[in-house]
């Protein structure tokens, strides 16, 4: 008996015996309407009774073409989904809609009158439908009951009521290779708490601690497309607590040819984790800006370099040049944007901001109007230990790059700086703030405005903590953190990119714009909740290994100095930060004077003028504290 279910269904029936199958299901259904419909009325006339053979002769003849032309026969019927159902009602809709108008032409202009009680037409018609469509489901389930014959699956939670959470269940039900078993739903719709929705009821969320436990959950899967962080982090959370792992759906717009599978469903990322609600730009403002306008974005080839770039094209701008000396990483973003950003004119440009020759020429020969300097070295403990390329590329290479603003008379500039600017520690946060500092001085004399931005650090940058630790999960541990207390604020590379563009446009020139980087971040409490979502245990698979500070690095990121204070704008994440102002002229020969230390590669000398220009620089764990 094994054998013979198993060689059933392995091989499929041939299309013409489906088509077969389903006429003689419609001719079932045709005999069970004239006995519903005689079995309570006894007497059938003489007219029917002689119309008998001629009557099944056109409603099997009807329905074996209509089932032949719309191809219902040709789908598996182990695998009928929500599409088939749909058109296998189309079908035989049409069908009894012939029959009805071939009544009325019998009626009036043919034999004079129904050659087939209209009765009977419409009992076919729920009969055909509820035979045809049951047949198939029914099937379809006894063929995942045999083919999983353990009934060992793992009991699922989706997040979820809508349209997005009947899809993903019915995602799970067709997929054969998975053993799951979808046992709630969870919405926050009062009007949708206590339904059944395809024999699943719909509980609140407060019901899903208690669902766990009771039903031995393995998978939470957050279905709902527009969620907010606060939510999903609610919901990890309880999962997390309770060692279930939980998974997100894509957005619509990623599922393949508009159809969800489940390998699109992945493991909620730390990423989702720490998104904020989506930021509301000034679309009309940022457009007056940027479209038609001709852009130049230095460090293009970097994390927000490169994500500024994406935000540009989507302005409408006349020319975008791509700028970086990082060759490989820019010829990605080359092929990336020949691909992606078809409409949009742009062009890579490979040089280094701290030549200034070589920058004069990408000015005089483009001639940029809006230009966004990205273009810096970033990592802390590298700068510590060579202060003198800090001086190179992170002051040289902006004073280079804003001189030539000045002179070209481009209309914008804006510098990226960081919060490591505020009361720096190290070397890379000094230079940063010298830079702030030369451009906001040189603003005061130039046609160009010339803005800065401040921010923390963005999510999954080349280098920051987030990649490491995955890098370092997948090795089998330990998680290295500098310090049990550390803390920083993070951002999304896009979120980041984005107030750049907004702070950038309402920039009226000499302004250090602060973002709003919401709450900060405990680094071991981002780190443990990684280990969780990895679905792995704390000092059980991996540990967490305390290697001290580095040279330069803070516990606290600030991003406003102790003596500045900030004033608000439109925009409730970005904020006017008021800091001491400087004579240009002054700066000028002292950052100057900062530069020629270069060559003497005399690393004191270099961090004592730092100093000197920057008195609240004190380092912090360093070999330069003795400078202080």
């Amino acid at each position: 008996m094994y054998r013979l279910f198993k060689l059933f269904w392995q091989y499929n029936l041939p299309r013409w015996s489906i088509l077969f199958i389903d006429t003689f299901v419609c001719a079932f259904a045709l005999s069970l309407a004239f006995f519903i419909r005689f079995y309570f009325d006894s007497v059938m006339s003489a007219i029917d009774k002689e119309n008998l053979p001629f009557d099944f002769l056109i409603v099997l003849s009807i329905r074996f073409i209509s089932f032949f032309i719309s191809k219902t026969y040709k789908g598996v019927v182990r695998y009928t989904s929500t599409r088939d159902t749909t058109r296998i009602f189309l079908v035989v809709l049409a069908g009894s809609s012939l029959l009805f108008i071939l009544n009325q032409l019998s009626l009036r202009f043919i034999l004079g009158y129904y050659f087939i009680p209209n009765s009977i037409i419409i009992i076919d018609g729920l009969v055909t439908l509820f035979i045809m469509i049951s047949s198939r489901l029914a099937v379809k389930a006894l063929y995942f009951e045999i083919k999983n014959p353990t009934k060992e699956k793992m009991h699922v939670i989706i997040y979820g009521a809508g349209e997005a959470g009947i899809i993903t269940k019915r995602t799970l039900d067709r997929d054969a290779a998975i053993k799951y078993k979808v046992v709630a739903f969870i919405d926050d719709d009062e009007e949708k708490l206590g339904r059944s929705l395809e024999g699943i009821f719909v509980y609140p969320q407060s019901k899903l601690p208690e669902l766990i436990k009771e039903n031995e959950i393995e998978l939470v899967i957050i279905s709902i497309q527009k969620i907010s962080p606060k939510k999903k982090n609610d919901i990890t959370d309880i999962c997390l607590e309770n060692n279930i792992r939980v998974l997100n759906v894509p957005p619509v717009t990623s599922w393949i040819n508009g159809q969800l599978s489940f390998n699109q469903i992945k493991s909620i990322k730390i990423e989702d984790l720490l998104e904020r609600d989506p930021i509301k730009l000034d679309d009309d403002l940022i457009n007056a800006q940027l479209k038609n306008k001709v852009i130049l974005i230095t460090g293009a080839a970097g994390s927000i370099g490169s994500e500024l770039a994406r935000q540009c094209a989507n302005y409408s701008p006349k020319k975008i040049y791509l700028l970086d000396q990082a060759e490989s990483p820019l010829h990605e973003l080359d092929l990336e944007f020949a691909e992606k950003f078809k409409d949009t004119a742009f062009e890579v440009v490979i040089a280094d901001v701290r030549n200034n020759e070589r920058m004069k020429h990408v000015f005089n020969s483009f001639k940029p109007q809006i230009v966004f300097h990205a273009a810096a070295y970033k990592h802390v403990p590298m700068m510590e230990n060579n202060p003198s390329e800090s001086i190179f590329t992170n002051i040289l290479g902006t004073k280079n790059t804003a001189d030539l603003a000045n002179e070209f008379n481009v209309e914008r500039f804006v510098f990226v700086s960081t919060d490591k600017a505020v009361n720096p520690t190290n070397v890379m946060g000094a230079s940063k703030r010298i830079s702030e500092i030369y451009i906001q001085s040189l603003g005061k004399t130039s046609k160009t405005k010339f803005i800065t931005t401040r921010f923390g650090n963005v999510l999954g940058s080349n280098g920051s903590v987030i990649p490491r630790f995955k890098k370092q999960i997948e090795s089998g541990g330990p998680i290295t953190i500098t310090h049990p207390d550390i803390t920083r604020y993070f951002m999304t590379i896009p979120e980041a990119s984005q107030l750049v563009l907004e702070a950038g446009s309402i920039g009226k020139g000499g302004e250090i714009f602060v973002f709003n980087m919401g709450n900060s971040v405990k680094i071991v409490d981002l780190a443990r909740k990684m280990i969780l979502l990895s679905g792995l245990k704390e000092n059980r698979d991996i540990k967490i290994v305390f290697t001290g500070l580095r040279p330069g690095e803070k516990l606290f990121e600030e991003l406003l100095a102790d003596n500045e204070n900030t004033l608000p704008t439109h925009h409730n994440q970005i904020l006017i930060g008021k800091v001491r102002e400087y004579d240009y002229a002054e700066v000028k020969g002292i950052i100057e004077e900062l530069i020629k230390t270069f060559n003497t590669q005399n690393n004191e000398l270099i961090v004592q003028r730092m100093k000197d220009l920057v008195p609240e620089f004190k380092s912090n764990n360093s070999v330069f504290q003795k400078l202080d």
